[in-house]
């Protein structure tokens, strides 16, 4: 009988441990990327394909999103031709190869808070088929049943084979040097 109730207890702990899966609405949520160079820099959009996020007792536990990269666009360039060289030039094996890698992902695998509210997230960024691990701060608001989640994310763009005019890699760039780190303002909001 004590072998059953420890067996009902354990079985019992594990589901009310289990965290619900909040699916994130695609539509209003955002990834912005930023990237610099010593004349200026660019900023455009990735869009979110599916994304979700582990949540229980008011804590974000974990959770992933999926990048289309073949949608990737500039928002800064006005200028139609300019805007799609430069669009086409980052979809080229000089960028992100959306060719070969029409999808990057992000999977966090440890989420810290002391208050439900800021966050250390840690996690998995894989781009070109490429997985780094990466940690940065992040906020977390819970509104009307609404979940939004926002952080800053920086990479730096040499560790996923991305080494186009990179200082780190070539000399005498002068002008003509990208820096190495792009910069992912994310927003997700889920329903709880």
């Amino acid at each position: 009988m004590k072998i059953l109730v420890l067996l009902f207890t354990l079985a019992f702990t594990a589901f009310s441990f289990t965290p619900e899966i909040a699916t994130v609405n695609t539509s209003e949520s955002t990834i912005t990327w930023r990237a610099k160079k010593v004349a200026g820099q660019h900023h455009g959009k990735v869009p979110i394909t599916s994304a979700t996020l582990d949540y229980q007792n008011g804590k974000i536990l974990g959770g992933t999103f999926e990048m289309d990269m073949t949608s990737l666009t500039v928002e800064d360039i006005t200028d139609p031709g300019s805007n799609k060289r430069l669009t086409d030039h980052l979809k080229s094996d000089d960028f992100f190869s959306v060719e070969k890698h029409n999808k990057s992902t992000f999977k966090i695998t440890e989420a810290k808070t002391s208050n439900g509210k800021d966050y250390q997230l840690t996690g998995d960024l894989t781009i070109k088929n490429i997985t780094k691990p990466i940690t940065f701060p992040a906020s977390v608001t819970v509104n009307g049943g609404k979940i939004t989640a926002t952080g800053k994310l920086t990479f730096d763009r040499t560790d996923y084979d991305i080494k186009f005019r990179s200082g780190s890699y070539f000399e005498n760039l002068a002008d003509k040097m990208i820096y190495d780190d792009v910069e992912l303002d994310v927003k997700l909001v889920a329903n709880e």
